[in-house]
């Protein structure tokens, strides 16, 4: 894992990050439980060149938290392009809703509350970009709605992947064997992802594990 010293100038060498979206960063730290599930500063940027890279018309996101990279990923869609991001924890939507609403990219941006598996079926959309970071428990039921929900040669980007690194931790050991749902559920998807001949893909160590994903 790198040292704070080169996550510091990573940071240093990235283009800053949006005031508005530095100030919900810090609004989530302060106010949220698990303010750290924020993309942040580099990652968020990195979400915003993919889409200026991909040029969707339409993204998903699967959890939405407090926001922080469904903005980032408006802030770089061109003109007609949309952001549809949905948050299963209803009790967050107090916090989210009013920054996406106020935000330079509102209306960019379509916030649903609920399950991901039972709002996107109903939204009718193919997607050119799906961005999963919402229960590790169910990474692999997202990454086959991402699947049936695309359109050819989509890109789907999944974070905490490499989940603090608990995917790497030896299995065989008494007392090391994986039992929490969190763990299994990433390790399930990775291999999953890994032997599915339909797509590309290539796991990035970025924070906590990013990857990147897209069909043939």
């Amino acid at each position: 894992m790198m040292s704070g010293n080169i996550d510091e100038y990573i940071e240093a060498h990235t283009d800053p990050e949006h005031p508005y979206l530095h100030s919900l960063y810090r609004a989530t730290q302060i106010h949220l439980l698990y303010g750290r599930m924020a993309s942040g500063h580099v990652q968020g940027r990195l979400l915003k060149m993919l889409v200026e890279m991909i040029r969707p018309t339409n993204i998903l996101e699967i959890g939405t938290f407090s926001g922080y990279s469904a903005l980032c990923m408006a802030e770089g869609l061109k003109e007609d392009g949309m952001v549809h991001t949905v948050e299963v924890f209803d009790e967050l939507e107090d916090f989210t809703r009013p920054w996406i609403e106020q935000s330079p990219w509102a209306d960019k941006v379509k916030f649903y509350i609920g399950d991901a598996l039972d709002v996107v079926p109903r939204l009718g959309i193919s997607f050119d970009m799906v961005f999963i970071d919402g229960n590790k428990r169910m990474y692999t039921d997202y990454y086959q709605l991402a699947m049936e929900h695309t359109t050819p040669q989509a890109f789907i980007v999944a974070d905490n992947t490499l989940w603090d690194g608990h995917v790497v931790e030896p299995t065989g050991n008494p007392g090391h064997q994986h039992t929490d749902e969190q763990t299994l559920g990433v390790m399930r998807f990775n291999d999953l992802v890994a032997t599915d001949q339909r797509v590309e893909k290539v796991m990035l160590p970025l924070r906590d594990g990013l990857t990147l994903i897209r069909k043939k």
